[in-house]
Order: structure tokens, then sequence, then C-alpha cells
């Protein structure tokens, strides 16, 4: 199927644009996976992502991850409810001191609980503490539709919006494919 996408960069050139929004629930913890783990990164990317038509991780092998998390400049951010992965944030430090938001996102089972804004806010936490220069991200309309909003809501803003018409299986690959029906997207012709 056709499907028109709007994919929109946001960034964040100062820290007092931050607008965090944490929790208070005393189950929730974030914490850094400071050993480079390809079966748990792969897990989240593939749990996080499978609703949201992210593929692009999926053909690569061990090596491939091992080698991409062994980058020093990678950093994954994982947020705990009562012990379970509940999301993920992963940060790429860039040469010119910009900080990529590369992935972030939440298990379907923890969506609409408030973990969302809690991660990105130590996400973007890290990003400033790490010293960067510039904190940014891209989402696009296959996302979440609480993505965008959540963005803007800790201070993000659009810098830069691109439209195109691509093809798309008529549903995406699902974390656990056959274990949930899709997720309804609005945004799909």
């Amino acid at each position: 199927m056709q499907v028109d996408i709007t994919t929109w960069c946001l960034e964040m050139t100062d820290r007092a644009e931050f607008c965090p929004k944490y929790s208070s629930d005393p189950h929730l913890q974030v914490m850094q996976a400071e050993i480079p783990s390809p079966e748990l990164s792969r897990f989240l990317y593939a749990s996080v992502g499978g609703d949201w038509y992210w593929c692009d991780r999926l053909p690569w092998s061990y090596a491939d991850w091992q080698n991409y998390l062994n980058r020093p400049e990678i950093e994954t951010w994982v947020a705990y409810q009562a012990g379970t992965p509940a999301g993920y944030v992963e940060l790429e430090t860039e040469p010119e001191g910009s900080i990529k938001i590369a992935y972030f996102g939440l298990l379907r089972g923890f969506m609409g609980q408030g973990i969302g804004g809690h991660l990105l806010s130590v996400g973007i936490q890290q990003a400033w503490d790490r010293g960067a220069k510039r904190v940014w991200v891209h989402t696009c309309s296959l996302d979440s539709e609480a993505a965008l909003k959540n963005y803007q809501s800790r201070g993000f803003t659009i810098c830069r919006e691109e439209k195109c018409t691509r093809a798309m299986p008529d549903t995406p690959p699902g974390p656990w494919p056959s274990a949930f029906p899709p997720i309804p997207k609005a945004t799909l012709n």
C-alpha cells in the first residue's frame, strides 16, 4: 500500500527550553544499560518499534548490533516499571556536539501511564548533562500519535518537515508476530 508520511525534525538548542515531566511513581526507574547487550537492544527495538514500522535494524546480525553498541557515542537508558522493561531511549553523541535521540518509545503495555514523559525527560537531562550544544530527534506520522506532542511538550521545536510517499506493508511487523492485533493508525491511507 502507498502511504503518505510526514517526518519532523525537532531540536532544543538551549537547556532553558527543556520542560521536564518526571513521575513520582516509586516503581518507575530509569537506568543506563552500561554493558552493551545486543540481546537487550534488539528486544527493545523490536518490542517498542514493532507497532510503528521500525524495520531498519531487524535484519542486523548479532555482530552488527555489537559493533553499533560498542561505540562510545551510544548510550541506552531503559525504563523499568516494577522491574519490568517498559521502554527505552537511545542517545547518540555526534561530532559537532549535538546529541541525537536515536530511538525512544514504550512497549505497548506501558503506554498511556505517564512513563513516556518521564523517560524522555531523563534522556534529555542526560544529553544536557553530557554537554550537548543541541539535542534533537526526528519522528514521523507512522509513530505513535502521542510522540510529536510529547517531544513538543518537553521543549522541542520543529526545525524541519518533509513529506514523502512510500510503499509499506498493510500492517507493521509487530513486536511479536501474531501476538497482538496491530494498533490502528489513523494516518495510514
